[in-house]
């Protein structure tokens, strides 16, 4: 009776915890985004479910992992984190860890894990000298060779954001290493999943420098 009295303070605790960072979220990002970073799951399971299928031993407690070929999620939209994992179990998208990690996830569990991280406080690069290369294409891409300028779907600094149905991540602040990867990915089309296959007809006309600086500058975000 005293263990399990104590494992419902805990969770308790927990769930406070949570409820107050959710509330200093809505405050810095305003009620309707940090609903829409959440999304329908619950964070407070979210978070036993993230731990218990150990998510945050590569994604870290708070969403960001120590690891640069692993994404942080802190802060990601819960129904990107979510189309994520469902593109894993479906084979939309392949990861030899990531697909075994997915495939026993229910709709539940990847909403509640999605609303766990999507509670996190953002992710936030370390400001770095930008090469004007970078800027140039991030703030007005290059109408020429079809290239979006990233700001138009990912938002200002890549905070991400909702448009209808379309999630688009947050970037600013992901990892170097792991941003510079997908774009390759995306490039040479071992990634295929961005809605209407937009990222690949972008990375497909961006030159190794160009991946090498966007990675750099929006990592620092």
């Amino acid at each position: 009776m005293r263990l399990a009295h104590w494992k419902r303070s805990c969770f308790f605790i927990a769930g406070f915890a949570l409820i107050v960072s959710m509330k200093t979220m809505a405050a810095e990002q305003g009620t309707e985004i940090a609903a829409q970073r959440i999304g329908y799951g619950n964070p407070v399971i979210g978070k036993e479910k993230s731990e218990q299928g150990r998510c945050q031993e590569c994604h870290g407690a708070e969403g960001n992992s120590s690891n640069d070929k692993i994404p942080n999620h802190a802060g990601q939209y819960a129904a990107y984190l979510s189309k994520q994992l469902n593109d894993f179990q479906s084979g939309a998208r392949v990861h030899e860890i990531m697909t075994i990690m997915a495939e026993d996830l229910s709709a539940a569990d990847r909403a509640d894990i999605g609303a766990y991280f999507g509670g996190r406080k953002m992710m936030q690069g370390e400001a770095v000298g930008a090469k004007p290369l970078a800027v140039n294409l991030f703030i007005n891409g290059d109408p020429a060779r079809n290239i979006l300028p990233c700001v138009s779907c990912h938002s200002d600094n890549g905070k991400g954001r909702v448009a209808g149905n379309v999630v688009y991540p947050v970037i600013g602040g992901q990892r170097k290493i792991y941003l510079r990867s997908q774009l390759v990915n995306w490039k040479l089309g071992e990634r295929n999943n961005s809605p209407g296959g937009v990222m690949n007809k972008i990375a497909e006309s961006l030159s190794d420098d160009e991946i090498e600086a966007l990675a750099d500058y929006i990592s620092g975000l």
